[in-house]
This record gives structure tokens, sequence and C-alpha cells, in this order.
């Protein structure tokens, strides 16, 4: 069977947080942030706001939920990326499930960064093509301002906080997802990481890590490799690529990306500049204005990548 997206929803706090508004926290300007991320607003949650990474996306799938015409009852499993979850255990989606009132199947986690909701949807096509499940809920979800060291001006301006879901289902073989591919090396672990132990959403933790250059050069590297490669793995090319959807990192990432694949403006979705780094929320935030914009039509030819700390990255085809 093909895994075909039902319905999208998304969540983002209230809010916003200009870069004006960073200036004020940490040494830095509106200019200098812009030119080197395209970032010009997130979305952050207040400091004492009692919501949850389960909070957030349960709010979303239930967004998801009621495009796709389900309820509960119909869901087989959820799972759930993030890299800051409600607990260290149980999974966020478990919480998720509860919140939902899902009485039926599994509810887990994926911990692949950025990448994460590109691994999720993979194991959720896999499962549904296996005949294991017929719907299955897809979540990434994030409260990163709780995690971010606010002194250092290299982090702490580039991420946001959002949740974003996508419902899985049965469909014909030849939509939805095709093909995807998942890499890793963790040689390059260090490259980006949260050290977090003991922390998680409810509680500030030690604050994310970043070598910007080289996160960058994998990220370029990396990405346009790989959707390149799963194309060819599908017998297709560049040319019959009707949309890329990218991890939303930064402009220049996104920009370098599309130079070199030489994709047009139009084939690309760039919501950086509105909501910055939500990590794994960002794919699925980024697929709600596809479809706001009127780019996920029948038939079209769509790829949805991201590249996190690991270094972990990949790519699913779509077929929508």
């Amino acid at each position: 069977m093909g895994a075909v997206i039902r319905g999208i929803g998304v969540y983002y706090p209230d809010n916003i947080v200009t870069n004006a508004d960073i200036e004020k926290m940490v040494e830095t300007t509106d200019e200098w942030i812009t030119t080197r991320t395209g970032i010009r607003q997130r979305r952050l949650l207040p400091k004492d706001s009692p919501l949850m990474a389960s909070d957030f996306g349960t709010f979303a799938a239930k967004a998801a939920m009621d495009k796709a015409g389900m309820t509960a009852d119909d869901i087989d499993g959820i799972i759930c990326a993030n890299i800051n979850p409600d607990k260290q255990f149980p999974a966020t989606a478990c919480f998720i499930q509860a919140k939902l009132g899902v009485k039926n199947g599994f509810a887990f986690d994926v911990t692949a960064a950025c990448a994460g909701f590109v691994y999720a949807s993979n194991m959720a096509h896999l499962m549904i093509d296996a005949g294991q499940a017929k719907n299955v809920l897809v979540i990434g979800a994030e409260i990163l301002s709780r995690v971010l060291d606010w002194t250092d001006r290299n982090t702490c301006i580039l991420f946001g906080d959002a949740a974003g879901a996508v419902v899985f289902s049965q469909g014909p073989k030849d939509r939805g997802v095709i093909l995807s591919q998942m890499k890793s090396d963790g040689s390059q672990a260090d490259v980006l990481y949260l050290d977090c132990v003991g922390g998680g959403s409810s509680s500030a933790g030690k604050g994310m890590a970043m070598d910007g250059k080289q996160v960058f050069k994998a990220a370029v590297t990396e990405i346009a490799d790989i959707v390149k490669s799963t194309l060819a793995k599908a017998g297709l090319s560049l040319k019959d690529l009707d949309l890329l959807v990218i991890h939303q990192a930064n402009i220049r990432i996104l920009n370098a990306i599309a130079d070199k694949l030489e994709l047009p403006p139009e084939k690309m979705i760039i919501n950086v500049d509105r909501f910055g780094n939500t990590s794994s929320a960002s794919i699925p935030l980024a697929l709600h204005d596809a479809e706001s914009q009127g780019k996920l039509q029948p038939g079209k030819l769509v790829a949805l990548a991201g590249v996190g700390g690991g270094m972990s990255w990949g790519c699913n085809l779509l077929r929508w």
C-alpha cells in the first residue's frame, strides 16, 4: 500500500519575537541576524507558560486529524520526532496519545534532530506498506527556547518553538511515499548537539552547541546529494521534481541547496524568515505553507529533506 498524507496541522505560540527584541537580550543586530540567517522573527513560548512539547504536538495532531476527517479511534499509531521531550521517558508520543484519547496502537519517539520528521515519515510509510497500520500520526514538536543558551548569539538567534503533524494513511501504491533514504555520520556528533541530561522541555538544559561552518557544509552537500540519489533510485531526475521542502535551518543553506540543484524559487518553500529553525517541526510547517499556497496538487512530485545533529540526514520522495 502507498502511504499518503491525508491531513496537515500546525501549532505555534502567539508570542512573536522579532530581531529587534533579540537585540535587547544578546549583543547582536537585526541586520546581522537577517543577513546571515534570513530570520526576521520567530515564535517563542513565554517563560511562564505551563505548556509542554506534548501539548504542542497534541494541538498540531488535532488539526491534522480534523483535516483528514478522522477521530482518535481511527489512529493506529503515533510517531513523534523531537529533541527536547517532556521527560527522558516515557516517550512524548505516549503523552500525546493520552491527550488525544487514542486507545489503539503504538506510540514512540524518534531522535534524529532536524532530520527527525523525515526519519519518522519513513517509518510510517514502511509500517503502512507492511500492513501493520492504516493511519499513523507523524509529529514534530519542539520547545527549543527552554534549552537555548541565551548568552550565545550564534545559536539563540536561530531557533523557534512550534509543532507540525501529518496523518499518513493507506492509499494507492502510485501515490504517497515512493522512496526514502536516510544516512548518518556519527563521527560528526560533536558538530551539533544538545547536552541536556536530566533536562527536558519542562526545565532549562545546558544549551545548544553548534559548529556553524561544518553544519553549513554538511547541510548543503548532503541534502543536495541525497535528493538527487533518491530521485535517481526512483528512476526520476530533478526535472521531474515539482517541489522541494527542506528543513528550514537558515536562508543561506536553503539558497545554496537551490543553487546546487539548479532549482527555481517556485520549486522551493521558504518560511524560515517567520519561524526560524524549529528543528523537527520545520518540514511539516513548510508543508502546511505549501498547501496554503496551492502547491500540493494531485500528481505533483514532492521531496522532503532534512539534516541535523548526528550528523543525520534523509529524503522522502512523495507523489501527491
